[in-house]
C-alpha cells in the first residue's frame, strides 16, 4: 500500500505547477436578489407570523427555516461564498487541499481492492472547487484508476450554487431534468467526460461503491439546543420579544419537549447541549451505504468530541453576527459533536478521528507538495500568496486545529489481510492492516 501511495503523491509532487488562484480571490458572480433587505424582512415576517400561531419554535426548525425555506433561505438564494460572500473554505483556499483529498480519495480505493466502480459523493459541495481539484487528481493518476467507472455525484439543496458547480465543472454541458420526480435534477459531463449529476437528497444518490465528502456540510445542519435545568432538561426555543415585537429572543421551554426526552443522553455531563440529530441520521445512512455498498466518508468541519456547550452562531461578511438578527442575512452555523457522529454511526462502520486538520495535512503529505510549489514558483507575489494559504490552512491559530478530519470506513478495510494458502513451512504472523492515509503519517520512502 506505502508503494501505491509513494506513486500517487510522486505523481502530485511532479504535477504541472498552477500558478493561478491559489488564494481563489476571482470575483464571484453576483447571484442576490437586487434588495437584500426585502428577503430579510419577508423572513422575520414569516418567522414571527408562524411563532404567533404555534407557539416558540425549537431552534432546529428556526435554522432551517433560515437558511432552506424554498423562497427566503439563505442558501436558497445566496452565493455566500468566498472573499465576496459571508464565509471562505479551505478548498477557496488554496487547491493542495483539494489536490491532498484527491490523494486519500484514490488511496482508499486502492485498499479497498480496487473496485471496478467509484462514485464520488460530495455533500454541500459549495461551488465546486473541492470536486475540481479532486478531478484532476483523478486525471493525474489516470493510469492508477486504470479501468475504473468513475462518476461525481452532488448533493445541493441550492438552485443558486448548482448552477455555479454546473458553470465551474461542467461549462455548458449540463441541463435540468426534465420532470419534477427525477432522482437526480441537474446532469452533465465534465470537459474529461466523467458524468456529474446533482441531487437534493443523499437518498437519491445511486447504489455503489462510494468515497463520499462533507466539507463544512454538518456544521450546517439544525441543531437542537437544551439547557439542564432544577427540573431537568429543557429545550432552548426561539420566541418573539415581547418588548420589541419585531425581534427575536430565545427561550427556555418550561416542560419538557420531544426532543428534550429524545436526544439529550442520560449520563450527559454538561449543562448547555446541542444536537444535530439530522446530522445522525444522515450518518447512519452512511454508515448503512458503505456496510452495504463498500467506500468511505471523510468529514472535515468545525467540531470537537463531546467537550464543548453552546457554539451555535452567525456569520456575515466575515464577521461574527447576531444568530436572532436579522435572518437570513447571515450564515448559521454551530461546532459538529463528533462524539455524536460516532454514537449515531454505530457499531458496524469502523469511524477514525477527529483528528486536527493541521495534523490531516501534515500526514498527507501538504509540506512536501508546497516545497515543488515553491520550488516551481518564481513570482514574488504569488510565493507569497502560496505561504499566507499554507499558514490559515495548518496554523494552529486558525483553521489548523478549529477544523477537524473523521472518517468512516468499512471494518473489512482494517482487517488483517488473510494469510497466503499453501505450504505453512513458517508460522510468521499475518501483515498489519494497511494504513489509512491522512490518519497516519505517509511514507515517502
Amino acid at each position: 500500500m506505502y508503494f501505491f501511495l509513494t506513486i500517487i503523491l510522486h505523481v502530485l509532487l511532479v504535477m504541472p505547477v498552477l500558478l493561478v488562484c491559489f488564494l481563489r480571490a476571482s470575483p464571484i458572480i453576483c447571484l442576490l436578489l437586487s434588495n437584500h433587505e426585502k428577503p430579510q424582512r419577508s423572513m422575520l415576517r414569516h418567522l414571527t407570523t408562524k411563532i404567533k400561531a404555534t407557539g416558540p419554535i425549537p431552534v432546529a426548525e428556526y435554522m432551517r427555516e433560515v437558511l432552506t425555506n424554498p423562497v427566503t433561505g439563505y442558501y436558497v438564494r445566496n452565493n455566500m461564498l468566498g472573499p465576496d460572500g459571508d464565509f471562505i473554505t479551505s478548498p477557496e483556499i488554496s487547491q493542495i487541499f483539494g489536490e491532498l483529498l484527491g490523494v486519500w480519495i484514490v488511496s482508499e480505493w486502492m485498499g479497498a481492492g480496487r473496485p471496478t466502480q467509484l462514485q464520488l459523493v460530495e455533500l454541500g459541495p459549495g461551488k465546486g472547487s473541492l470536486a475540481s481539484d479532486v478531478l484532476r487528481v483523478f486525471s493525474q493518476l489516470r493510469s492508477v484508476l486504470g479501468g475504473a467507472s468513475v462518476s461525481l455525484h452532488l448533493v445541493e439543496v441550492s438552485p443558486a450554487l448548482s448552477r455555479l458547480q454546473a458553470q465551474s465543472l461542467t461549462g455548458s454541458r449540463s441541463q435540468e431534468a426534465h420532470a419534477e420526480d427525477e432522482p437526480a435534477y441537474r446532469r452533465g459531463e465534465t470537459t474529461g467526460g466523467l458524468p456529474v449529476s446533482w441531487y437534493r437528497r443523499l437518498e437519491d444518490v445511486p447504489t455503489g461503491f462510494s468515497i463520499f465528502l462533507a466539507h463544512e456540510f454538518f456544521d450546517a445542519l439544525p441543531i437542537h439546543k437544551f439547557q439542564r435545568t432544577q427540573k431537568g432538561w429543557r429545550e432552548v426555543m426561539v420566541d418573539i420579544d415581547p418588548e420589541k415585537p419585531n425581534q427575536l429572543r430565545f427561550v427556555v421551554a418550561p416542560s419538557p419537549t420531544l426532543a428534550s426526552s429524545a436526544l439529550v443522553q442520560a449520563d450527559e455531563g454538561r449543562g448547555h447541549v446541542e444536537v444535530c440529530a439530522e446530522g445522525g441520521v444522515i450518518i447512519q445512512q452512511l454508515a448503512r451505504r458503505i456496510l452495504e455498498d463498500g467506500g468511505a466518508a471523510l468529514i472535515a468541519d468545525y467540531g470537537h468530541d463531546g467537550t464543548k456547550t453552546d457554539t451555535f452562531r452567525g456569520f456575515k461578511d466575515h464577521r461574527l453576527h447576531d444568530v436572532l438578527s436579522s435572518p437570513g442575512s447571515a450564515d448559521l452555523t454551530a461546532d459538529v459533536d463528533f462524539s455524536y457522529l460516532r454514537r449515531m454511526a454505530g457499531g458496524g462502520v469502523a469511524c477514525l478521528g477527529p483528528v486536527p486538520q493541521r495534523t490531516f495535512l501534515k500526514n498527507m503529505g501538504i509540506d512536501s507538495r508546497m516545497q515543488v510549489l515553491l520550488r516551481n514558483c518564481s513570482d514574488a507575489s504569488t510565493r507569497q500568496q502560496l505561504i499566507a494559504s499554507y499558514d490559515v490552512l495548518t496554523n494552529p491559530a486558525k483553521m489548523g486545529e478549529r477544523f477537524h478530519f473523521f472518517g468512516l470506513l468499512h471494518p473489512r478495510r482494517l482487517a488483517r489481510p488473510p494469510r497466503p494458502e499453501g505450504l505453512k513451512l513458517e508460522k510468521k504472523p499475518s501483515p498489519a492492516p494497511l494504513p489509512v492515509a491522512g490518519f497516519t503519517e505517509l511514507s515517502f520512502s
